[in-house]
């Protein structure tokens, strides 16, 4: 018999409302109603963020990569520019100082002259902020790159230009003026021969004259005028022997004409002066013997003519110690 102690007391099931019940899952278990939505809205939100923080990556990457290309393209511009401006302020200063008239072709002058007017790009760098304004930027300067690169290229193929022309006039007349000292050293060598002081001088210059015809068709302007500078010296060496040699000929011929000048002057002291004045000669005819007479006087130094001594006069013209004067002023024999 059971007591009353060991009645148990049945529970009547409690019902749960449906609504709050689903479908039982696939292993058995029941899920509320309201948990798939709040995953759903759940892995909505969580997408949302994840598609946010992607495309913040993908934008800083982008922006990252925009702005490393603008500061490749930055330093580009600058190298090329810094070359091109040295250039400018070197090679092409002082080229552009030549003158037409110092090259052989004068179009590399004008060239040149073209070249540098080209007016360079202005920089502006990489100031943009976001990718699309950088990638802007970064096309910008890369042309700017490329307009240096370029000009410097054409800038120095225009310099080279004008020094190799130059280089090339100046080659030119240093033939050109070799030829003509050549010409002018063979003539003086021809003429100067004989008329020298130093025998010497000659043979430098004919030495010259050789060393000169061996350079005059070279390429090297420098040894050509050193050679032309040799010829200047020799001929100058000639010139004043020559002119050494004429000096002293003239100082000869000076002094000769001076010793003859003195020699007849001594001559014509030594021999003195004397004079003979007066006298007439006649004959008295009328007798066989005949008779001469004199008149006049002799002089041969000082003293009156009245006192010089009566000729004693012999011979067919004379009458011997027997003359006596007249008052005739005759000697009668």
């Amino acid at each position: 018999m059971m007591n009353e102690n060991d009645k148990t007391e049945i529970l009547e099931p409690v019902e749960t409302p449906a609504e709050n019940i689903t479908e039982p899952s696939k292993d058995g278990r029941k899920c509320p109603k309201w948990l798939p939505p709040l995953v759903a809205a759940v892995c909505a939100v969580i997408l949302v963020a994840a598609g946010i923080i992607g495309w913040n990556a993908y934008s800083g990457a982008k922006l990252a990569e925009a702005k490393e290309a603008c500061v490749t393209a930055a330093d580009t511009v600058r190298n090329n520019a810094n070359e091109y401006n040295a250039l400018l302020n070197g090679d092409a200063a002082d080229a552009a100082a030549v003158k037409a008239e110092q090259v052989k072709d004068s179009k590399t002058v004008e060239s040149l002259g073209k070249e540098l007017k080209a007016m360079a790009p202005e920089y502006e760098g990489c100031v943009a902020e976001n990718a699309q304004g950088l990638d802007a930027a970064a096309v910008k300067l890369n042309e700017q790159a490329d307009w240096y690169e370029t000009h410097e290229k054409s800038l120095s193929k225009a310099v080279r230009a004008v020094v190799e022309s130059k280089a090339a006039k100046r080659l030119d007349d240093a033939k050109t003026n070799l030829t003509a000292k050549l010409d002018e050293a063979s003539k003086l060598l021809a003429d100067s021969d004989g008329k020298v002081a130093d025998n010497a001088t000659r043979d430098a210059l004919s030495n010259a004259i050789d060393a000169a015809n061996g350079l005059k068709d070279g390429n090297d302007p420098a040894k050509i005028d050193g050679a032309r500078k040799t010829l200047e010296d020799a001929i100058n060496g000639v010139n004043a022997s020559v002119q050494a040699k004429t000096d002293a000929d003239a100082q000869a011929a000076a002094a000769a004409a001076a010793a003859a000048q003195a020699q007849a002057q001594a001559q014509s002291t030594y021999s003195g002066v004397s004079s003979y004045s007066g006298g007439a000669y006649g004959r008295t005819e009328g007798s066989t013997s005949g008779s001469n007479t004199y008149r006049g006087t002799t002089s041969g130094g000082s003293g009156p003519a009245a006192a010089a001594p009566k000729p004693n006069l012999n011979g067919a013209y004379g009458c011997g110690n027997s003359c006596t004067g007249k008052d005739d002023g005759y000697y009668h024999h």
